[in-house]
């Protein structure tokens, strides 16, 4: 069966999915994938009465991420206003572009060498995921 997890609790261990209006309920020791299960996850399950058995995720979820983000745009940000962080915001990794802003107003501007060593990280490969894990185009 198709289902998706109405709730989870991680202490209890034990969950809800809802399938066609009806509810099943599943324990950790049911569940297949890696990952550990969320509200909202989309999953195939085997129902025996009331309860769900063999809970996985279904394959979209097992895709591996698809870049959105450019390389060479958040390389260029780090070069030209890595001191100001425009890079990481770019990138989605706010708290470090927030850390970069304030290091550049706090010593006068030591945030510059920081993102501009970034933009060229970036230009090389080295930083290559934006803050959600997906590869940079």
């Amino acid at each position: 069966m198709i289902g998706q997890i109405e709730s989870y609790d991680p202490e209890a261990k034990t969950g809800f999915i809802k399938s066609d209006e009806a509810l099943f309920e599943f324990k950790t020791g049911d569940w297949m994938a890696e990952p550990l299960p969320e509200t909202g996850d989309d999953v195939s399950f085997d129902a025996e009465g009331n309860a769900a058995v063999n809970v996985n995720l279904v394959g979209a979820y097992l895709a591996k991420p698809e870049a959105v983000k450019y390389r060479y745009l958040a390389a260029v940000l780090g070069l030209v206003l890595g001191g100001i962080g425009a890079h990481r915001f770019y990138l989605g990794h706010y708290w470090i572009g927030l850390a970069q802003l304030a290091l550049t107003f706090v010593t006068g501007g030591f945030g510059l060498l920081w993102g501009f060593v970034e933009g060229v990280l970036l230009f090389g490969g080295q930083l290559d995921k934006d803050a959600k894990g997906r590869p940079l185009k």
